[in-house]
């Protein structure tokens, strides 16, 4: 049975919201890289009184757990949580690179996917996925990386976000035969939506004061900086 899942992401620029309810998926999004905290709660009143529903029908809430930016996977993750703990909900983790894994087979029937984030600093999140049962399923293990650091080879693959837009003459370098997907930059909600439904079929939940963001960068990094966490 299709569960009734509301999802939100706001890792990246982009800021989403989409509503799985009764086999129709009810989705708002924009690029707004600055106003998530202005944006995500209305998408989500939006989503909800366009389905003629409330936050307490759904069975849970699916959110973008990362990786993406700091401030924007907290905003998503607090924003998650505060909806979850209001309604007494269930919350489901989603990857961002997943989810555009699964929006280049949606769009373009890819069955494998390279997706990469701008991590800045010189540096992509990085995931390869396969198709396997209409979800696409992670290679090894996510990574925070240097571009050129990549283990390159010769794919037939696609290749989604903005790590590949940023670096994208040394990533086609080091993967050559790859198709870059201009058209899929960045992770939506509506893309959350076949993971979160897996994962909660499974029973693959978490508890509000549970649920936590997933950033890669190894924090030491960030206390080199003075005043950064």
């Amino acid at each position: 049975m299709t569960a009734k899942l509301l999802a939100l992401d706001t890792s990246t620029e982009n800021c989403s919201v989409a509503l799985q309810w009764n086999g129709e998926v009810i989705s708002k999004q924009e690029y707004s890289p600055r106003d998530h905290t202005q944006k995500i709660l209305p998408f989500v009143e939006e989503v909800l009184a366009e389905a003629g529903v409330s936050l307490t029908q759904v069975d849970a809430i699916a959110f973008g757990r990362g990786p993406g930016s700091f401030t924007g996977v907290r905003i998503g993750v607090a924003t998650a949580q505060g909806l979850a703990f209001g309604a007494d909900k269930p919350m489901v983790a989603v990857s961002t690179l997943q989810a555009m894994a699964q929006q280049a087979y949606a769009s373009h029937n890819a069955e494998h996917c390279l997706a990469a984030i701008d991590a800045r600093m010189g540096e992509v999140y990085w995931g390869e996925y396969l198709l396997v049962e209409g979800l696409m399923r992670l290679v090894e293990q996510e990574l925070v990386i240097k571009p050129d650091l990549l283990d390159g080879k010769h794919s037939t693959s696609v290749a989604v976000g903005t790590g590949w837009q940023t670096y994208k003459e040394l990533l086609s370098g080091q993967f050559s035969g790859v198709r870059v997907l201009d058209s899929v930059l960045y992770p939506t909600a509506r893309d959350m939506l076949s993971y979160a439904q897996y994962a909660f079929e499974r029973g693959d939940i978490v508890a509000a004061e549970n649920a936590e963001p997933v950033y890669l960068r190894d924090k030491v990094t960030w206390k080199k900086l003075p005043g950064r966490e």
